[in-house]
């Protein structure tokens, strides 16, 4: 049979994953001639053999290297140019469109090596493979070569580059390559007067000795500084939260491994797999009662944010230190991570006692991933290193729509950019209400701009007119000549849910919880029962609208909405006269708030399922006179509730009919949930049978709702998605109901979601028909 010559090119995640050397070797064991290399836009195989040949090979493309993601492949015909053998070629140029491999966790025969006396890169802390190692956060440009990535000033020694170069090692075309003969190195640098700089291996004993000792030590990972100390000293936590002014938000916790996260909290499979997942993400876990860390590493809370060495730098400090570390993100208290050497010498002065640094740049900052085990789904609470930049997979009717750029919202900001089928979500940025954020916002978009060659034609924004999200847009819409489209809020959670699950079937019940969001009606929406589809939004039903005394005080100071609830359900006499069981509510300017309800003065309407919980956390006496960050009342509310022994009897809320809308009352319940606290039910029971009773009315609401449209499919977001308690009562009433459930997954339910839901309705409205 004579050979046939084909063009073979493949698109997706196909670069810096070994795709090129697994081709190789297919070929080479099908005696095919020819060559692959990359390009802008994807792999490029051109090969010579028998037509059969030719099919086998393309039919062993199906399975790629493991961390390898195909999106299309498009074969033609092409010229037999004479090839002896099968090469790999030097990168060509072209339009960029391929994807980039997220950083990935060291992997098990790295962690032989550094772990191995007689091995060359015994506790070499830079040691990674074709299946581990740096990728996002030092790559500088596309195709991915070397020399387009932040290793590019360390040139391969002899032994490297001949790993480099062998096809049959696992190293071949593995771009960040190193050894401790020509790679990064650590270099330890005590605070002043504490000692001189030491490099090597010694700067890791030097670290171990400050964690040790106490201090609190700034170490260089992947995508940042991490601030970090002992998670069992209480002494040390504190010293760490009072410098960072970070009083109460919980603290993530490495383990050394999967044993010691099992001697410290209750692990499902699920929640297993999520830790050892190739991203390493922070895993939200119920922690165990009796070996424990420190009281102030997550007060408060049940659960506890927990993480597996991803890089050999934190394998081989978790080995020698031999219990948990506190690894918070390096920055001061609503700042950015710090990434850079001079910046982290500077800026973490008077919160470092000493820095663990290396000379291999970082090219992006890219926090943590957070995932939690949600009714045995995993879903994505903030997106970040691990995660980021894989694409997801918009449905078909978006495909050939004109490339998008969605900002998002002000709090957990990420944007969005869409085009040929494919949405990149951008990694967590922060809250705008900081300068930082809004630069390291427009820094990132112009990064992933220039990375992935993205043009928008149109920018979506939140339809809320004081969001400095919004702000921007509508600036760079202008400077750009960029259209505009504006996107409700809640529309854009529930558009996201429906994008990253694929939806192209019409419309579907939406269910979105959150805090507050800007409505058609002027008011703070918040508890949302919708139909939506990609072009619109209907609101079908809410939580009863109640006041928020003081505006933006009221989110901070949980006592104002339970006063604000009781009044409304109740009457003040009926709360007056429970203010003795009510602490919350004690010494507090109630009647000042009153007077700004009766008046209408800075006290804005809302039917805020987040408010709801503030209100509730209140009563029962686990919510804080004041937080100190986001959710933090709801969160307590939640730990409490999963305290709570055996099934409680639910607090009922009512629903009924209102201005052609369905209304979710909660007067019964703050009654049943009064005069339960007043026959000294606790704060394990009354939490409980809160979260029962809303999952319950939701529940009840939505079968309603979907009795009355005729849509079998629902789909949730919001924030208040991320309520493990809620969710794991809510998703099976939902299914008893006969409905099919459509949740969150790979973007995350609360505001580090909405730019994808923007992108989804913007990309929708201006789809070519």
């Amino acid at each position: 049979m004579p050979d046939c010559a084909e063009e073979i090119f493949v698109t997706g995640l196909v670069q810096g994953v070994g795709f090129r050397p697994f081709v190789w070797r297919l070929a080479q064991r099908l005696g095919v001639r020819g060559y692959v290399s990359n390009r802008g836009d994807g792999v490029r195989i051109v090969a010579a053999a028998p037509a059969d040949l030719l099919e086998a090979l393309v039919a062993g493309l199906a399975t790629p290297p493991p961390h390898a993601r195909i999106a299309s492949i498009r074969r033609c015909v092409a010229q037999d140019a004479g090839w002896q053998d099968f090469t790999i070629q030097a990168s060509q140029p072209g339009t960029v469109q391929a994807g980039i491999v997220a950083d990935l966790a060291v992997c098990p025969a790295c962690v032989v090596e550094i772990t191995d006396p007689k091995n060359r890169r015994y506790q070499y802390a830079f040691t990674n493979c074709t299946d581990c190692g740096p990728r996002f956060s030092i790559v500088t440009g596309i195709p991915y070569d070397r020399a387009r990535t932040t290793m590019a000033a360390f040139a391969m020694c002899q032994t490297c580059g001949a790993e480099y170069a062998n096809p049959q090692d696992r190293r071949f075309h593995a771009q960040p390559v190193a050894c401790p003969a020509c790679g990064p190195q650590l270099e330890f640098l005590p605070g002043v007067g504490d000692g001189a700089r030491v490099e090597g291996n010694e700067a890791l004993n030097q670290t171990v000795a400050s964690l040790r000792a106490g201090q609190i030590v700034a170490i260089k990972g992947i995508g940042g500084f991490h601030l970090a100390c002992l998670a069992r000293s209480e002494q040390a936590v504190a010293v760490l939260r009072a410098r960072k002014n970070r009083p109460t938000r919980p603290l993530a916790v490495m383990v050394r491994d999967m044993r010691m996260a099992e001697a410290y909290a209750h692990l499902c499979h699920a929640e297993r797999k999520a830790l050892e997942d190739v991203s390493a993400p922070v895993v939200l876990v119920r922690r165990k009662t009796g070996q424990s860390f420190a009281s102030n590493v997550a007060p408060g809370m049940e659960r506890v944010g927990l993480l597996l060495p991803y890089t050999p730098l934190h394998v081989l400090l978790l080995n020698q230190i031999d219990e948990p570390l506190v690894m918070s993100s390096a920055n001061r208290s609503g700042q950015p991570q710090v990434v850079d050497n001079v910046a982290a010498l500077a800026e973490l002065q008077g919160i470092a006692d000493a820095w663990l640094m290396h000379d291999r740049p970082i090219a992006r900052r890219l926090d943590d991933s957070v995932v939690r085990v949600l009714a045995g789904h995993t879903g994505v609470l903030r997106r970040g290193r691990g995660l980021a930049p894989e694409p997801l997979q918009l449905p078909a009717v978006l495909a050939k729509s004109p490339p998008v750029l969605g900002v998002g919202g002000d709090l957990k900001a990420a944007f969005c950019l869409t085009q040929r089928g494919r949405a990149l979500l951008s990694h967590h940025l922060g809250d705008m209400a900081q300068l930082a954020t809004e630069q390291a916002m427009l820094a990132g978009l112009a990064d992933y701009r220039a990375l992935f060659g993205q043009t928008p034609a149109i920018v979506a924004v939140d339809a809320h007119p004081a969001y400095r999200s919004r702000a921007v847009g509508k600036k760079l819409a202008g400077d750009h000549g960029w259209l505009l489209e504006t996107v409700w809020h809640h529309h854009a959670h529930i558009a996201a849910t429906m994008a990253e699950n694929g939806w192209e079937q019409g419309p579907v019940l939406g269910l979105a919880l959150d805090g507050t969001g800007y409505g058609p009606d002027g008011a703070l929406w918040g508890c949302e029962m919708l139909v939506c589809d990609y072009a619109h939004m209907t609101r079908m039903g809410h939580l009863s609208m109640v006041p928020m005394p003081g505006g933006e005080k009221a989110v901070r100071e949980p006592w104002r909405m339970l006063l604000a609830h009781l009044d409304h359900a109740l009457g003040a006499d009926a709360t007056n006269q429970a203010q003795g069981v009510l602490r919350a509510l004690q010494a507090k300017p109630v009647d000042t708030m009153r007077a700004m309800v009766r008046t209408g003065v800075n006290a804005p309407m809302t039917s805020s399922a987040g408010r709801l919980f503030d209100a509730m956390a209140a009563l029962v006496g686990c919510a804080p006179p004041k937080l100190s960050y986001e959710g933090e009342a709801a969160m307590r509310l939640e730990a409490l509730a999963e305290q709570a022994e055996g099934a409680l009897a639910p607090l009922a809320f009512d629903l009924r009919m209102a201005g052609g809308l369905l209304e979710m009352d909660p007067t019964p319940m703050w009654r049943a949930a009064l005069h339960r606290l007043q026959g000294g039910s606790t704060g394990p029971e009354l939490a409980y049978a809160f979260h029962a009773g809303l999952a319950r009315a939701l529940a009840t609401a939505m079968r309603q709702l979907a009795e009355r449209t005729g849509l079998g499919t629902v789909a949730l977001s919001g924030g208040v998605m991320h309520n493990g308690v809620l969710v794991g009562m809510l998703l099976p009433l939902l299914q008893e109901a006969g409905l099919k459930v459509l949740m969150p997954s790979h973007a995350p339910a609360g505001d580090g979601g909405l730019a994808l839901g923007q992108a989804a309705v913007a990309a929708y409205r201006h789809r070519p028909v």
